[in-house]
């Protein structure tokens, strides 16, 4: 299989980034412009912000087996937030005491995997391997801000938290479309 064919599964899946994406700078968006939202419904929204991310990551992970040498490290980050977003969905009260700390290790892990995917994924071009180390430390930086000033932030946090999922969302969405491109060559 040459660099740039996809499995037929991975051609419909760009469709999912986009919609990933697209949910990214909604939820984004939300957070920047409405920051005195309640504890409650941001611990809900942050929760199906993870939930559709962990499962459109545990897809795309699933469909690369084969293709993408750490398919493995997308499917145990995927798997991770599932289950976070499971606790914190089924736990709101609970959750919004922990909640900084949660968003906080959401960032940094899915920071460092990105890294790592950008640093040691030799099989992609280097313009996909750039934008996943500039996602990645975009992750990094919100994930340590986040868990440095969880008490004192207050609605600097909602701003990370919003403005790392519109910058995450977008580059999503300029991934898809780059791979979509590919296909049509």
């Amino acid at each position: 299989m040459a660099k740039n064919e996809l499995s037929p599964m991975a051609k419909s899946l760009w469709a999912l980034a986009i919609t990933q994406g697209v949910l990214a700078i909604l939820f984004g968006t939300l957070a920047l412009f409405w920051p005195g939202l309640t504890v409650a419904l941001l611990v809900v929204m942050f929760g199906v912000f993870i939930l559709v991310w962990g499962i459109v990551g545990l897809i795309v992970s699933l469909s690369s087996i084969g293709s993408n040498k750490f398919w493995w490290l997308e499917l145990i980050f995927s798997v991770l937030a599932i289950g976070l977003s499971v606790y914190m969905l089924r736990n709101p009260e609970v959750t919004a005491g922990i909640f900084v700390f949660f968003i906080g290790i959401t960032f940094l892990v899915r920071g460092v995997v990105d890294i790592l995917e950008g640093l040691f994924d030799k099989d992609e071009a280097t313009d996909k391997r750039w934008l996943h180390g500039i996602v990645g430390a975009l992750g990094v930086i919100a994930g340590i801000i986040t868990l440095s000033h969880p008490v004192t932030a207050g609605v600097a946090i909602v701003w990370v938290i919003g403005l790392y999922a519109v910058l995450y969302g977008a580059l999503v969405i300029a991934f898809a479309f780059r791979e979509q491109n590919a296909l049509k060559k």
